[in-house]
């Protein structure tokens, strides 16, 4: 018997050892090591070295730990410049690279390091701080080694999969795992939001923009965030899903410079047990409609506030998240089938997917220099505006895009809403710039900021 058991593996090794080296393709032969994969992926995985330039308070009671809290506006700013270190990924043989919006956001030079070493500046296309994404151009003719996108709504949870990086500076790595999740999302540390692939292949600090791919070279994920409370890998690491990589990669061959996602026009909240239980449904799960936009392409297909959103093309959601991520894939112009329960039956519905509508017009004014607070910029409010400042969806009124020197003093922000002046009602821009020229000595004004409405008085 023992015998038997030797002579077997000496055969195994010898095929082992004339065998030509492939992509694993069966999980005996995964067993055999992710040597061939690896050497196919990574000339396509860069090192992304960026520059950018900030400015830094400078104060004399930085560092002390009671002052330093009390007087973070105190002292003066300079330039200085900031380094990050991340990572990429080619996805066409033009030089086209994805990373992530925390590695090259704001960047003044990028430059970009392949596997064989040769060194390339870049320029950013397109980049969105919420998705945590950004699409780079390779500033070269050359032909450039590539991974190809798969379609993430096929990944499976139990897949085998490699993360591929450079964490901490120290190179290249590579580091195996499964997918351990899908449909994440709020789980992840940092600016990204939205909806994620769940992994424990090891993720550290360089990993961003780095690749996860399945066993066949697929480009499945970009590696963005941990969950940790060390710092270091926790085994919870998270992927931005391909299918929205896929997306951001259209817009900017479009010529997109800023990622544009459809506009639901709606909020609503997660169906939990009791909600399921009151609406006759099975199971929780789903999103339950609490309001509409009058402009809304819900509303406009017939949804109404108290229906319950289950599936966005075939697709099951279950918060907010995944209702946006679904739509942002499918793409502005495009038709969502939505479907749930919808006036009381099981239905799916054809939606269009629109742009936030910019009208009515914005209208927008700087106050001039007889009014009370002059140098303030200002518009009417519409779901464009709501978009661009997060504003609550049904805001109405005028909003503030910048306060100015003296109305930053006087404690304005950007995205207040101003409800009236002086006691009046201003509705509108004209209303507003009007009410300010006429204030005299002193000056009350009705803000909303967030969820919270204040009066803020002034002498003038």
């Amino acid at each position: 018997m023992i015998r038997a058991i030797a002579t077997a593996l000496c055969l195994s090794l010898a095929s082992i050892a004339t065998a030509d080296t492939q992509i694993p393709n069966s999980r005996a032969e995964i067993a055999l090591g992710f040597a061939p994969l690896v050497k196919q992926a990574t000339p396509a995985v860069v090192n992304i070295y960026a520059k950018r330039v900030v400015a830094v308070r400078e104060s004399p009671f930085q560092g002390d730990p009671f002052f330093q809290n009390l007087f973070r506006e105190f002292g003066t700013t300079r330039p200085k410049v900031q380094n990050s270190l991340g990572s990429g990924v080619i996805l066409s043989s033009d030089g086209i690279i994805v990373s992530n919006y925390h590695v090259v956001g704001m960047a003044t030079d990028i430059r970009v390091v392949l596997n064989d070493r040769r060194e390339f500046t870049a320029d950013v296309l397109l980049s969105d701080q919420a998705n945590d994404l950004a699409i780079l151009q390779l500033n070269s003719t050359e032909e450039m080694p590539f991974l190809p996108l798969r379609d993430s709504d096929n990944v499976a949870v139990g897949e085998l999969v490699l993360a591929i990086g450079n964490p901490f500076g120290v190179g290249q790595t590579v580091s195996s795992g499964i997918v351990s999740g899908l449909a994440r999302s709020g789980t992840a540390a940092g600016a990204g939001q939205g909806y994620f692939i769940q992994t424990d292949a090891p993720i550290n600090p360089g990993n961003s923009g780095g690749a996860l791919i399945d066993v066949n070279g697929d480009l499945i994920g970009i590696n963005t965030r941990i969950l940790t409370r060390s710092g270091g890998s926790n085994g919870i690491g998270f992927a931005i899903p391909a299918n929205l990589v896929a997306e951001f990669v259209q817009q900017a061959r479009a010529g997109n410079r800023q990622f544009e996602k459809p506009w639901a026009g709606a909020v609503g909240q997660s169906v939990d047990a009791d909600i399921a239980d009151s609406l006759g449904l099975d199971r929780p799960g789903g999103i339950v409609i609490s309001a509409l936009h009058a402009a809304s392409p819900y509303r406009a297909a017939g949804i109404r506030s108290g229906d319950v959103i289950l599936s966005v093309d075939g697709q099951p959601v279950t918060n907010g998240a995944e209702m946006v991520f679904r739509m942002a894939v499918a793409g502005i112009g495009s038709v969502a089938k939505i479907g749930g329960l919808i006036d009381g039956k099981h239905q799916v519905v054809e939606v269009d997917l629109i742009a936030p509508p910019d009208s009515p017009a914005r209208n927008q004014a700087t106050t001039g220099r007889k009014s009370a607070i002059p140098g303030m910029v200002l518009s009417n409010i519409n779901p464009a505006v709501v978009v661009q400042f997060g504003l609550p969806l049904l805001s109405q009124g005028v909003v503030v895009e910048d306060p100015g020197d003296i109305g930053a003093r006087a404690g304005l922000r950007v995205g207040d809403i101003l409800l009236e002046v002086d006691g009046r009602a201003t509705p509108d821009v004209a209303a507003v710039t009007k009410a300010l020229d006429a204030a005299k000595n002193r000056l009350s004004m009705g803000v909303q900021r967030g969820a919270r409405r204040v009066v803020m008085r002034f002498r003038l």
